[in-house]
């Protein structure tokens, strides 16, 4: 008779995904259980779970992607909480590096020391917070590193798969992100009216996006400073992943090439350490001669600033940030207006890459353009 209780807890967690009669698609939701990853866990939340679910990779086939679907507090409103899609930040390629596992401890504890707080509000203004961890982080394959179409798809199926759940996730949603998943959060909210037609987008938050990646890998190369080599490895390992084609590796220098593997097991701290890639300047990073003018096409196309966006739009930047400069995310505004596009763009004195997400003004902003309960 004791077991009877974990039984029952067993069929209710399997009858929470509904039996897929239908063919197979993006945003299938496969599997549901609670969240364990400490790192992971938004405290304010009435319940926090782990899922898996299906997206399109980037062979256009559907694989499997791992991420969180937290709730908040209270009751649910008529029609269901809407969502807040989170795109997370840098912190490395490496499985072990995906946040909702939670085991790469230096990376993964960096971002949810900056996340995690700015989660927690978006969570008590009544938001159930979903947050992808992108295609190949923690689940087979290799994640596409700065691949925009992959991560904004993945952002997008995380919302779809979560509605799936039960009916207190509703059908409104917002997307959010910052670095990385600033560019993320960008390109998601370009694929959302054709990728989740049937799904009703308020608006889009980015904070210091990464842009203008092409431009910046002419200059990268000619940088005799090693603070941007271990964002640049994973940069390009992540375009090696997308199109084999580039054949990146046959552009890396004997030094780096020695570290080259390390890309596939460390996280982006590990990645700066001085034994690794923070002991090489970036221009150390390829060969003197290199070609890069396909790598270089590759990498513009992952600009944010070429997008067409129809959501309402707020960009945020700090005027101190080192890694996501602003005068790269200045001209972003300009391109993106230059399209027709209406953008609210904030600054912030003095806030640096990590503070635009733990600001209190920047926060502030974010919330008022969130709106919520």
């Amino acid at each position: 008779m004791r077991r009877l209780p974990l039984l029952a807890a067993a069929v209710a967690l399997t009858a929470a995904i509904p039996a897929q009669a239908h063919a197979a698609t993006h945003g299938d939701l496969l599997s549901v259980k609670p969240l364990k990853a400490k790192g992971a866990v938004l405290k304010g939340a009435a319940k926090n779970l782990l899922v898996t679910y299906k997206t399109k990779g980037i062979d256009g086939s559907l694989v499997t992607v791992s991420g969180t679907v937290v709730y908040p507090k209270g009751k649910a409103p008529k029609g269901g909480w809407p969502v807040f899609t989170w795109a997370h930040g840098s912190t490395g390629i490496a499985d072990i590096c995906a946040p909702s596992v939670a085991t790469g401890s230096g990376a993964v504890s960096a971002y949810s020391s900056y996340a995690n707080p700015l989660l927690e509000r978006v969570l008590k203004a009544g938001f159930v917070v979903v947050r992808t961890d992108y295609e190949g982080l923690g689940t087979p394959g290799v994640h596409p590193y700065i691949n925009g179409v992959s991560e904004g798809r993945s952002v997008l199926d995380i919302v779809r798969a979560a509605r799936k759940i039960d009916g207190k996730v509703g059908s409104t949603y917002f997307i959010g992100g910052h670095s990385q998943g600033g560019q993320a959060a960008l390109f998601a909210a370009s694929l959302a009216g054709s990728w989740i037609p049937e799904l009703k987008l308020r608006g889009t938050v980015a904070l210091a996006p990464a842009s203008h990646l092409g431009e910046q890998s002419t200059i990268l190369r000619n940088l005799d400073a090693t603070s941007f080599s271990p964002i640049v490895s994973i940069i390009l390992r992540g375009a090696e992943v997308s199109d084999p084609s580039l054949n990146v590796e046959s552009l890396l220098s004997d030094q780096s090439k020695a570290l080259w593997p390390q890309t596939l097991t460390n996280c982006l701290p590990d990645l700066g350490q001085p034994t690794s890639f923070g002991g090489l300047t970036a221009k150390q990073l390829l060969l003197p001669d290199a070609d890069i003018t396909a790598l270089t096409a590759y990498l513009s196309r992952q600009d944010p600033e070429t997008l067409t966006i129809k959501s309402r739009l707020l960009i945020e930047q700090g005027t101190a940030d080192g890694t996501a400069l602003p005068v790269f995310t200045d001209q972003l505004v300009k391109d993106l207006q230059g399209r027709g596009k209406q953008v609210t763009y904030k600054t912030y004195e003095g806030v640096d890459h990590s503070g635009v997400a733990k600001d209190a003004k920047s926060t502030k902003d974010m919330l008022t353009f969130l709106g919520g309960r």
